[in-house]
């Protein structure tokens, strides 16, 4: 009794200096922000002769179609655009919060929000003020990988490369989708290795790179929301490669796409592997979008993952600081790292990690992870009612980026999905140091789908 006691006494002592640091830390980072963002703004107009806008403010003003005619008003907080995620305007930080609470004991009255009607062509006006069209910016990085001027996302393919003796019941295709900050090496460098010779006569494999993310395209005047993932792999894929119907895998970000994708084209979609799904069920009266911010960057400096997500999901200028001094210099920085491991060890996961634009990895956040939130429900739905797509679901047990609770929502959603947690793997574990066994439980997928069900697809 004794001991349990000291052990709960423990763990309150260490969630409250948590927090109280945490307190600390992000009042600091509140400040920092704000600080950068004046500097950017210097910086791009010196460097650029302009000032890039940013999401800052929730007035940041954007110029919007009226019904008589083009006016600019200004973007309120609670303002959707579609695709485009609330949480990129409206991020409340300490700092916000104390000046707000001093403007209001002056008696300086708070600006209104404005009533107007949006136009079909919001995006666009979007892209028009904070896009610079495909030219890169100049804190982003210049090589060709990062400036290519295809116009269809990188595919890595494995398999049979003619398909026309085949029929398509001894040759089906597989797409591989990968997560946040990722590509397309985090299957090809893992489980593609490790599949049988039989299944890689009979399977055409895709491992694609997302919009923004390792070797595709990384357009300054994108704001890589799901619908342009989505477009971009019916591109690049079904229609480049003539794919008729397929399996899907996914890690973590990427099963948001692959749910999506598989809402679009309901009849082509054999099965979903969807590998840590960031699925969090909305409270009723939570605002979709804000709720998984903040269970995805709850604003705590531990565990260290949590912090990363923090500061790369609420502070703009921050995460751009980041991406200046890493990503930007990432050929430099890939050098060095083989040059200290005298390439005894592959350094696939070093790379991706840094071969991304700030633009691409903050939109894909928001306006992927945390702008889908109102959807994901209406995406699960949909697979529900769909009898013929066999669906697995699988989850490390130490997961500290998306807890498992996450998987077992998405069974209880899908009720006929195979909910699997592995014991003793993390968010990236469960794929890198595991991919032998996921290989082998892909292809018991692969085997298997299409047959009965025994769960109740409603």
């Amino acid at each position: 009794m004794g001991a349990e006691m000291n052990k709960s006494s423990l763990s309150r002592a260490a969630g409250f200096l948590n927090s109280a640091v945490s307190f600390l830390v992000f009042l600091f980072l509140d400040v920092l922000d704000a600080i950068l963002c004046v500097v950017y703004k210097l910086a791009d107009y010196a460097m650029e002769t302009d000032s890039r806008p940013c999401y800052c403010s929730p007035e940041e003003v954007f110029l919007v179609s009226a019904a008589k005619g083009r006016t600019d008003v200004p973007v309120a907080a609670e303002l959707r655009l579609g695709d485009v995620s609330d949480t990129l305007y409206h991020r409340p930080s300490h700092v916000a919060e104390l000046a707000k609470k001093a403007a209001i004991a002056v008696g300086y009255k708070t600006s209104r929000s404005i009533g107007f009607t949006v136009s079909s062509d919001v995006t666009g006006a979007l892209r028009e003020k904070t896009g610079r069209g495909r030219r890169p910016l100049w804190s982003d990085c210049d090589c060709q990988t990062c400036n290519s001027p295809e116009s269809h996302l990188y595919v890595h393919v494995q398999g049979p490369k003619d398909t026309s003796t085949t029929t398509t019941t001894t040759t089906t295709d597989v797409i591989f989708i990968h997560g946040f900050i990722s590509s397309s090496a985090f299957w090809t460098e893992t489980v593609f290795p490790e599949f049988s010779d039989a299944t890689k006569s009979r399977h055409r494999m895709f491992a694609v790179d997302l919009l923004g993310f390792g070797r595709s395209p990384k357009p300054a005047d994108s704001l890589y929301t799901l619908r342009e993932q989505v477009d971009m792999i019916e591109k690049s894929i079904l229609k480049r490669h003539n794919v008729r119907s397929f399996h899907v895998v996914a890690h973590s970000m990427g099963c948001i796409v692959a749910l999506a994708l598989a809402v679009e084209h309901p009849e082509a979609v054999e099965s979903l592997a969807l590998i840590a799904p960031p699925y969090f069920p909305v409270p009723e009266g939570e605002k979709a979008a804000q709720f998984v911010m903040r269970q995805v960057a709850p604003k705590k400096v531990w565990p260290p993952v949590m912090f990363g997500a923090s500061v790369a999901c609420w502070y703009e200028h921050v995460g751009r600081t980041f991406c200046l001094f890493v990503c930007r210099n990432h050929r430099s920085w890939e050098f060095l790292f083989r040059l200290v491991t005298r390439n005894r060890i592959r350094t696939y996961m070093m790379d991706v990690f840094m071969c991304h634009t700030h633009r691409a990895a903050w939109h894909s956040l928001h306006n992927v992870i945390c702008g889908s939130a109102a959807t994901m429900e209406r995406f699960m739905d949909s697979v529900s009612r769909r009898s013929c797509c066999d669906v697995a679901v699988f989850h490390g047990s130490d997961d500290d980026v998306l807890p498992v609770d996450c998987s077992y929502a998405v069974g209880s959603r899908i009720p006929r999905a195979r909910v699997k947690v592995f014991q003793g793997k993390d968010h990236v574990t469960i794929v890198v140091g595991h991919h032998k066994a996921l290989a082998a439980e892909l292809e018991q997928i692969w085997r298997t789908a299409g047959r009965p069900t025994t769960g109740n697809p409603n």
